[in-house]
């Protein structure tokens, strides 16, 4: 017969219903929801403070609490920009205007949005909707002409790309596949 360990306080459940109950001290508490939030992933000040605040735990004590965390690196929301950029850059495609957007809704500062896009420069950003019209000509194919432009300009304006370069990326690469682009009126609205 398998002999059972006793644990501290009875039963081996009641540890884990122990670890399970909130401590009862809000710095303690806001301690624990941050880092719960932050072990999933990255998170701006913010976005830790509005959770903090949802929980109910007191302004003061979680001003305390997330200056604390910025002090010692786990809160960076530069970091957090600039990491974001680059990744919705690259996994999304998206333009530098979306990801300010983006930023905002995080509540990440205007200067470390403008410092974190200004790493996108306009050649980058270019190539990239290049690529993005590139794997969606194939799907406008069989379209008339001015259909292909409205959507693939589209789509581009949907991830945040200026009218003028959606517009200059789409007439390009239609020319390429032999379109006739001299006559196009593309009115984006």
């Amino acid at each position: 017969m398998a002999r059972r360990t006793e644990w501290p306080g009875g039963s081996p459940d009641s540890s884990r219903a122990e670890k399970e109950l909130p401590p009862q001290d809000p710095a303690e508490q806001a301690r624990a929801i941050c880092l719960r939030l932050l072990t999933g992933m990255p998170r701006t000040r913010r976005q830790l403070a509005d959770a903090l605040r949802k929980r109910g735990i007191p302004e003061e004590v979680a001003e305390d609490v997330l200056s604390r965390f910025e002090d010692v690196g786990l809160i960076d929301d530069a970091a957090f920009a600039g990491a974001w950029v680059e990744s919705r850059h690259h996994g999304r495609g998206l333009a530098r205007r979306a990801l300010a957007r983006e930023l905002r809704t995080k509540g990440v500062d205007s200067a470390v949005i403008d410092e974190a896009v200004g790493r996108l420069d306009a050649d980058r950003e270019e190539a990239t909707a290049r690529e993005l019209v590139q794997r969606k000509l194939r799907s406008t194919r069989g379209l008339d002409r001015d259909r292909r432009l409205r959507r693939l300009a589209g789509m581009l304006a949907r991830k945040g790309y200026p009218e003028g370069l959606a517009l200059r990326v789409v007439r390009r690469a239609l020319e390429e596949e032999g379109e006739d682009t001299e006559d196009l009126d593309f009115d984006p609205t």
